[in-house]
């Protein structure tokens, strides 16, 4: 593997790691462990300890338990604010460390800008999402971001380039969508639909 090819994968590492730590270092264990990838990074090959996949699996159930009461899980997710990116880049440089020390610093730095970045857009999602007074998007909002964390943490080492390009495209996606709720949760919170939709029933 190149070096544009090992540093695409610590990228992807830190995206997922922006998304949920706990999740990412517990996906990325157990892979390991069952030999669903070749082998991860010798700086990285410390989350296939039982251990380690154990304490992850727990804080992560812990995590999707709390994400699941309407208003918790917006204070929590904005609590993890202080903690994925400077997680992420951690992670992004443990994948690079043992293969290039020289993408040490660029790992750390592209790694937990882009973990903020995919942190920021789920935060605006889950502050959407957690409007609601059920908890059932609360719960598939937990499911499709395992899924992700999922197939970017088991694809991003064959198919590194392939892997980013459709993180970077769904993170794009992902930050249209919140800004389109977000304008529209503005116009409902100001009255400016009821106001259209008076002002439409007047004139006709």
């Amino acid at each position: 593997m190149d070096s544009f090819g090992v540093l695409a994968q610590a990228l992807g590492v830190a995206y997922a790691a922006g998304i949920n730590v706990p999740a990412t270092v517990a996906v990325l264990g157990v892979a390991q462990r069952q030999g669903w990838i070749d082998h991860l990074p010798a700086g990285l090959d410390v989350v296939g300890n039982p251990w380690v996949i154990g304490v992850a699996s727990v804080l992560y159930a812990v995590e999707f338990l709390i994400t699941l009461v309407p208003g918790f899980a917006s204070v929590w997710e904005t609590v993890q604010t202080l903690v994925r990116p400077p997680a992420a880049a951690v992670m992004a440089a443990a994948t690079v460390y043992s293969l290039d020390p020289v993408l040490v610093l660029p790992a750390v730095l592209l790694g937990g800008g882009f973990a903020a970045t995919t942190h920021g857009a789920k935060l605006g999602l889950r502050y959407a999402v957690d409007a609601s007074p059920e908890p059932v998007t609360n719960a598939i909002a937990n499911l499709a971001e395992l899924t992700a964390i999922a197939s970017i943490a088991l694809l991003v080492w064959n198919h590194p380039y392939l892997t980013l390009a459709i993180a970077v495209t769904l993170l794009v996606l992902l930050i249209l969508l919140v800004r389109r709720i977000v304008r529209s949760l503005r116009r409902l919170l100001s009255g400016e639909w009821y106001r259209a939709g008076a002002a439409q029933s007047t004139s006709s």
